[in-house]
C-alpha cells in the first residue's frame, strides 16, 4: 500500500514537471527563433529579397482606414499611406495625440486628405457609434488596417465587462471590421482588411477561455491568446466572404522598437535596446499588403516580411486548434450584439 501511494504521488508530481520542462523548452526554442528572424537584423536580411518596385505603387483616390494610428507601427503605416496619396482616416482613441500625429502626417507628406476619427477600441458601443458616422460618408472602404492593440499585464475589466487585452485586440479587431463590411464590399473587387498579429501567437493555440477566467491572469499570454485568435479570425473571414470581393490577410510586423512595446514590456525593449526593428520597418508588410495587387495574395494568409508565413510552428503544438473559431466567432458576435 505504502508503495503504491508513492508511485502515485511521484506520478502526479512529474507530470507538472514535465510540462513546466516543455513549456520552458518551447520558451527557449521560440526565443531563439525570434531572435534570428524578428529582429532588425532579420529584416535587413529578409528585406534582400524585396523588390523596390512592390512598393512605388501611388493610390490616389483608395480611402483606408487605420487603427491606433497615432504612434508606432500604426503611425508609420498611415503616414507610409498617405505619402502615396490615399486619402488616410486615422482611427484613435486619444483626440488631443491624434491630432499631433494628424499634422506631422500632413506636413510630411503634403497629403491634406488625411482624417482623424477618434474612438475607443476597448468599448463596443464605441465602435458602433464611430461605424454609424463613418457609414453616413457613403465612401468605399479599400483599406481597413486592424493595427491598435494593447497588453495590460493587471486584470482590467471595461465599462462593458469585458477583460481589457480582449476587448481591444479581439472583440474591437472582430466588430469594427464586421460593422465596416458595407464599406468595404463598396470597393470591391479590390477591399481588403489588413490585421497586425504578432509573433506571440506562435506560442499560444486557440482557446474559448477568451478572457482568460480558467487560470490565473497572464498579461503576456493573453496578448498571444488574442494574437491567436486575430490570425484564425482572418482565416474565417477569408473563408466566410471569399465571393465578396474583400481579401483578408493577417501579418506579424517583427519585435518593433514602439511606444507601446517600451511601455508594456520595458525589461524586453531594454535587452533588445538596439536590434529590435524601426515601427517604419515593423509596418512594411502592412504598407506592402495595402499595395500588392490582390491576385499575388492569398486571403486567409499569415504574412511576415513580404512573403507568406506558416501559422504554426513545430515546436508549439497549436496546429488544430483552429478548429474552434466557429464557436468562438459565435461568441464574438453574441458579445457585440452584431447579427450574422
Amino acid at each position: 500500500m505504502g508503495n503504491a501511494t508513492l508511485h502515485f504521488q511521484i506520478h502526479i508530481s512529474i507530470k507538472p514537471f514535465t510540462m513546466f520542462l516543455l513549456k520552458t523548452w518551447r520558451s527557449t526554442a521560440f526565443s531563439v527563433y525570434g531572435y534570428l528572424n524578428f529582429t532588425k537584423s532579420g529584416f535587413m536580411e529578409h528585406s534582400k529579397k524585396f523588390k523596390s518596385e512592390d512598393m512605388q505603387t501611388h493610390i490616389e483616390g483608395k480611402n483606408c482606414i487605420v487603427t491606433g494610428a497615432n504612434s508606432g507601427i500604426g503611425y508609420a503605416t498611415a503616414q507610409g499611406l498617405a505619402s502615396r496619396g490615399a486619402t488616410v482616416y486615422m482611427v484613435c482613441r486619444n483626440k488631443e495625440r491624434g491630432e499631433a500625429a494628424l499634422s506631422k502626417i500632413q506636413s510630411m507628406t503634403g497629403n491634406q486628405n488625411v482624417y482623424l476619427e477618434v474612438c475607443d477600441l476597448s468599448s463596443v458601443s464605441e465602435i458602433k457609434s464611430f461605424a454609424s458616422r463613418f457609414s453616413s460618408k457613403d465612401v468605399p472602404v479599400h483599406v481597413l488596417v486592424n493595427n491598435a492593440g494593447l497588453l495590460e499585464h493587471n486584470l482590467i475589466k471595461t465599462s462593458e465587462g469585458f477583460e481589457l487585452n480582449f476587448a481591444v485586440n479581439v472583440l474591437g479587431t472582430y466588430a469594427i471590421t464586421e460593422l465596416m463590411l458595407p464599406l468595404l464590399k463598396k470597393a470591391a473587387p479590390d477591399a481588403r482588411v489588413i490585421t497586425v498579429s504578432s509573433g506571440g501567437m506562435y506560442t499560444a493555440p486557440l482557446t474559448k477561455d477568451l478572457q482568460f477566467n480558467n487560470s490565473k491572469f497572464d498579461g503576456v499570454e493573453q496578448y498571444g491568446r488574442n494574437k491567436r485568435v486575430q490570425v484564425a479570425l482572418t482565416e474565417k473571414w477569408a473563408e466566410m466572404y471569399k465571393n465578396k470581393g474583400i481579401g483578408f490577410y493577417s501579418m506579424h510586423p517583427g519585435w518593433a522598437e514602439t511606444p507601446g512595446v517600451a511601455k508594456s514590456l520595458p525589461g524586453f525593449s531594454k535587452a533588445l535596446s538596439g536590434k529590435l526593428r524601426t515601427s517604419e520597418e515593423g509596418a512594411d508588410t502592412v504598407i506592402w499588403l495595402a499595395l500588392q495587387p490582390k491576385e499575388k495574395l492569398v486571403s486567409g494568409a499569415f504574412y511576415f516580411d513580404r512573403a507568406e508565413a506558416p501559422k504554426h510552428l513545430l515546436f508549439a503544438a497549436t496546429s488544430g486548434s483552429h478548429a474552434l473559431i466557429d464557436s468562438i466567432v459565435d461568441n464574438l458576435r453574441s458579445f457585440s450584439s452584431l447579427t450574422s
